[in-house]
């Protein structure tokens, strides 16, 4: 009888992973559920707090700031953080309505260790130099990392040279610990993987984590340590030296939800039926949106913290209001309906919910889901701010924010990377990311764990600027990414699909990152183009763009209150 295979861990199930490493529960208060995190001094009265911002201001006197940072993906957090580090007046923009809604929301999270990037490149000088970060930061942020490795599978001898190619190209970028494995280890291994595999280049220092909770706690941090954050800002314009002061003035759009600001013209006639009006529009609203059980809690938990937020009494909470809101949720969890349907051979097809309205490139490029045309929101006004320095960190949109002061050295192209999600129940196929060998548009489509135990299939590569990108249906799409990743694990079930999502590369015209001072002024600092591995470069290039404004002339000076550590948001529970 073969041996009974280990379930695979769930991350907060019986313990956690910090630093890359499993942590049991029994251990957890010791080395997870830290003390005197940054985010302790917080009394948690979050209907005191500013809507759209941060609570606190970090403008000088005369209401200007050091640096400001547009974008707040985990790039923008990255940076942040760092500047958090010293005695600096920073504030972030983001255009979306949240953190990390753009590209580091839609991607499979791995923390690549940078072996396939072309020697030379700032993808090779950022890629390992951030992925030897990573154990370090979680135990400082606790967002949860697993130290995984993967493995690049050779399922022919003519394939096997690619692995040696390359093995010398990672030793060429200074990634360590790389080494051929040979078809018994790789088969103990991973027993589930394509039976033709005869090798494997194995990575140890290539890791996973949930990639929104990693910008998430890069920013917690740092507005925890005096950085301002504003969402919901679009930036419209920039203008640059408009003074004797030299400082850039840049317009932002505040905007809010449409339903928000009815709702707020409306409070002082509605009183507490406030409540039960915006309840009923939230009931049919979501029975009207998606047949999805995802959107009803990502739009009735926000909504009721909101009525509390403005001191709607539980008791104004009307029966009638709760009813629509429960109805509407038990109505449409119907969990066999968002899953994938199941072809003749067990393939998954077009998922059978609509999903509600499809996310446009170009909304993509501001937030996606989050962003302002996405969400029905409507501008509140334009604000305008003034720096001395600004970081274009604005993911897709950062060639339309260069355009800006005059810069059009560089374009954005981005390239949809599609993925689908597995349940629990396949998580045991793989335990570390599994990579073909790489292709001419990237390291070609993967199968990979994640922390909550499941497998992740993906990414494709396609270019919105061809068209035959445009042609492509959605059932195009998921049968090529599951017929690539069969070739890699050939058992796992289609039919457990619970969920498929899109993202939208940051991909330069330029071929590379673009990292460095904009020609048209040294104080505005590009950190753009910043495609995969972006998330394991991330808080190597933090480094290189504080140093690059520490060259344009910004003063450091260190921040003597800056606490690194953030208690986790999540408690580890002995099972569910």
């Amino acid at each position: 009888m073969a041996p009974q295979e280990e379930e695979p861990r769930q991350h907060g199930v019986k313990g956690a992973y910090v630093g890359g490493t499993w942590v049991d529960i029994e251990d957890c208060g010791e080395e997870y559920n830290i003390k005197d995190g940054s985010g302790e001094g917080c009394d948690k009265k979050c209907a005191t707090c500013p809507r759209s911002r941060s609570r606190n201001t970090a403008a000088k006197a005369d209401g200007s700031y050091d640096v400001i940072v547009i974008g707040a993906g985990c790039i923008g957090g990255a940076i942040a953080r760092e500047l958090a580090k010293s005695n600096l007046s920073v504030l972030v923009l983001e255009a979306a309505d949240d953190v990390t809604q753009g590209a580091t929301k839609g991607n499979s999270g791995i923390v690549h260790a940078g072996f396939d990037d072309v020697p030379g490149s700032i993808r090779a000088a950022m890629c390992w130099k951030g992925n030897q970060m990573f154990p370090a930061l979680d135990r400082e942020l606790h967002f949860g990392y697993q130290l995984n490795g993967s493995l690049v599978l050779a399922n022919s001898e003519e394939e096997r040279k690619h692995l040696n190619a390359l093995m010398e190209r990672g030793a060429t970028n200074g990634v360590e610990n790389l080494r051929i494995v040979e078809k018994e280890e790789l088969f103990k291994l991973e027993p589930h993987i394509n039976p033709n595999s005869v090798a494997a280049l194995l990575a140890p220092d290539a890791g996973n984590l949930i990639p929104y909770e990693y910008a998430i706690a890069l920013l917690e941090n740092a507005v925890d340590n005096g950085v301002e954050l504003r969402i919901r800002r679009a930036v419209v314009a920039i203008d640059k030296d408009t003074d004797a002061s030299g400082m850039f003035s840049v317009k932002a759009s505040h905007w809010e939800p449409k339903m928000y600001i009815d709702s707020v013209s409306q409070t002082t006639s509605t009183g507490g039926n406030l409540a039960v009006i915006i309840l009923i529009v939230l009931g049919s609203s979501i029975i009207g949106l998606s047949k999805s059980a995802a959107l009803d809690l990502t739009l009735a938990l926000p909504l009721l913290e909101y009525l509390f937020s403005l001191g709607v009494s539980s008791q104004n909470l009307t029966m009638t209001g709760a009813a629509l809101i429960v109805g509407a949720a038990l109505l449409l969890v119907k969990p066999k309906a968002s899953q994938a349907s199941a072809g003749s051979k067990g393939e998954a097809l077009a998922s059978v919910g609509d999903g509600g309205r499809k996310v446009t490139v170009d909304e993509m490029r501001v937030g996606g889901t989050g962003a302002k045309t996405a969400v029905g929101g409507e501008e509140v006004e334009v604000e305008t701010f003034r720096a001395k320095y600004i970081v274009n960190c604005a993911g897709s949109y950062s060639d339309k924010i260069s355009a800006m002061i005059g810069d059009s050295s560089f374009k954005i192209k981005p390239r949809l990377g599609d993925y689908i999600l597995l349940n629990r129940s396949q998580g045991h196929l793989a335990k570390h990311t599994l990579f073909p060998c790489p292709g001419p548009l990237g390291k070609g489509v993967l199968v990979q764990t994640t922390l909550w135990g499941n497998l992740i299939l993906g990414p494709t590569a396609r270019d919105v600027h061809l068209p035959e990108t445009l042609k492509e249906t959605v059932e195009d799409v998921q049968t090529f990414i599951l017929s690539k990743c069969k070739a890699l694990v050939p058992s796992f079930d289609a039919k457990e699909t619970i969920h498929a999502f899109c993202g939208a590369r940051s991909k330069s015209d330029r071929g590379d990152w673009i990292i460095e001072p904009s020609p048209q002024h040294p104080r505005f600092i590009q950190a753009a183009g910043i495609d995969s591995p972006g998330l394991a470069g991330s808080p190597a290039v933090a480094i290189k763009v504080v140093e690059l404004l520490c060259a344009a002339g910004l003063t450091l000076s260190p921040n003597k209150t800056f606490n690194p550590k953030r208690a986790p948001i999540i408690v580890p529970k002995d099972g569910w």
